[in-house]
């Protein structure tokens, strides 16, 4: 594995644990619910943004269309960021020697939501290093400003160069990595699965090239099913949606789309036998449900129990109430394909965008 250390560039004080790069959440920057959130990221883990990230931001007639095009953003958004690319993000608990600007400490309710740029500083020599977001609705973040901070080779004895940072082990994603259920404890859908869901179904819209797509029963169509329908013209399906990836039978037809996973420390995408197959990636802890769903039976599947045996397991969850994808992740998503610039893709990213309370969303 390749581990860093991510030093102050003024005083070259190390302001985190060792840590091993990942690929950036699609969750990364989605606003959800009302309540507090866990961490974004992995213990002992960090990604790297390739966007601008934070405050000074501008407004998309500031920008012009030709600029934000440059900037990979093909549709109007509210804002863009105007700050470096490649802010570097970690988990609040694995930094080290920095301490909070006071005077940049705003958020909303419960915590800090980053308005007023970097509130961490270096407790060595003071500067500006990092902004730390903690408040209602957010996943709890330590971002580390580019300019400020550099990636130093860690300490752990199993660091090695970047250049010789293996590819992804698609053999082992099943094993080492654990599947996110769809629904939590209290009965409402996981915010991880809303993200993915509204990422992935900007990219199933682009290749759908507007015709109806199919779905098998199960949690596709209950994630995917009332966002096609409101989104894509009825009508017989000239396609259809078919998990694939590392595991699954060679299954893909030609009119076929895959959903195949992401993988979650380097970022690629699976990529089917077939070069001229389309694909649409999902989160791989998502992805692996979809592919090997393990909810436990309340009954033996075969057989019965015997008499005066009882079973206390409890029920699987169901949801109370219809899945909707993250809207906010399927615009941002949607307006960095360049597909959107088709007329009917980019009627449908208009819909969407003026009206924030409408289907599915």
């Amino acid at each position: 594995m390749y581990v860093v250390e991510i030093a102050c560039v003024r005083c070259d004080a190390v302001l985190t644990r060792p840590v091993e790069r990942v690929a950036l959440p699609v969750r990364a920057h989605q606003t959800c619910w009302h309540d507090l959130l866990p961490p974004l990221m992995e213990s002992g883990t960090y990604a790297v943004d390739p966007e601008p990230f934070g405050p000074p931001w501008r407004s998309w007639s500031e920008i012009g269309a030709r600029a934000a095009a440059e900037r990979g953003v093909f549709a109007p958004v509210h804002r863009l960021s105007l700050a470096a690319p490649g802010a570097v993000v970690v988990a609040p608990g694995d930094t080290r020697g920095t301490v909070l600007i006071p005077e940049r400490c705003d958020g909303y309710c419960m915590g800090l939501d980053g308005r007023d740029g970097p509130n961490l500083a270096c407790a060595r020599c003071g500067s500006a290093v990092a902004t730390r977001i903690d408040d209602c609705s957010l996943w709890q973040t330590v971002w580390f400003v580019p300019d400020a901070v550099r990636l130093v080779p860690g300490s752990d004895a199993d660091v090695c160069s970047a250049a010789a940072e293996p590819g992804a082990d698609w053999g082992a994603l099943a094993r080492e990595y654990r599947a996110a259920p769809p629904v939590e404890p209290c009965g409402g859908w996981d915010g991880r699965w809303a993200a993915a869901v509204g990422a992935a179904l900007a990219q199933l819209l682009a290749v759908s090239e507007g015709e109806p797509v199919s779905l098998p029963d199960g949690i596709l169509t209950d994630t995917f099913g009332r966002a096609l329908d409101a989104l894509l013209p009825s009508g017989p399906a000239a396609r259809r949606l078919v998990p694939a990836g590392p595991g699954l039978p060679a299954a893909v037809g030609e009119s076929d789309i895959a959903l195949v996973p992401r993988h979650p420390r380097t970022g690629e995408v699976w990529q089917p036998s077939d070069p001229a197959a389309a694909v649409v990636p999902l989160e791989a802890d998502v992805w692996l449900h979809v592919a090997f769903p393990r909810e436990q039976l309340p009954v033996p599947a075969t057989g019965g129990l015997p008499d005066g045996v009882y079973r206390d397991d409890p029920l699987p969850l169901r949801p109370m109430r219809l899945f909707a994808p993250d809207r906010q992740v399927f615009l941002r998503t949607l307006a960095r394909l360049p597909a959107v610039r088709e007329p009917w893709l980019r009627a449908v990213y208009d819909l969407v965008q003026d009206a924030p309370f409408g289907q599915p969303f």
